[in-house]
């Protein structure tokens, strides 16, 4: 796994009524704080990707749907730099994704529905000078397969 990713299972707490699922507590080992709240969305067919950021950290959990997260590691001096990691989150496998600054990041839909992330960044969005950094979704120096694999 990519120096300083952490992917944690969340805890669901279902009932006769439904559920409730814990994404993030102040009390959890890997609470660094917290900035904002937000959910972004995609439709089927699409990719959200690449960008990272230089100071945030995000907190990443599938809400609706499933999404075939990748991260790939470009930082210098990183013991992991060049390789990628790949998760599939969402109702079927509830999991946070811990993403480190300088890690670049991006996300798709596995399915025919759209994907519902809810992020929980370490820092507030600065609308003057936003810290985030892209690159094209299909950049050849990454060299990401976005496909969803069948067969």
């Amino acid at each position: 796994m990519i120096e300083g990713v952490k992917l944690r299972d969340l805890k669901v707490l279902p009932d006769e009524r439904g559920l409730l699922m814990e994404m993030w507590r102040s009390d959890d080992p890997d609470f660094l704080g917290f900035g904002q709240c937000y959910v972004t969305m995609v439709y089927p067919g699409v990719v959200k990707a690449w960008h990272y950021h230089k100071k945030q950290t995000d907190h990443f959990v599938c809400v609706s749907g499933m999404a075939k997260v990748a991260l790939y590691d470009d930082r210098d001096g990183s013991p992991t730099r060049g390789e990628t990691d790949t998760f599939v989150i969402g109702w079927q496998r509830q999991r946070m994704v811990i993403i480190p600054p300088g890690v670049y990041h991006g996300f798709t839909p596995v399915g025919p529905d759209a994907a519902m992330i809810v992020n929980i960044p370490t820092e507030l969005y600065d609308y003057d000078e936003p810290d985030e950094f892209r690159r094209a979704f299909d950049d050849p120096e990454i060299g990401y397969d976005w496909s969803v694999t069948s067969g």
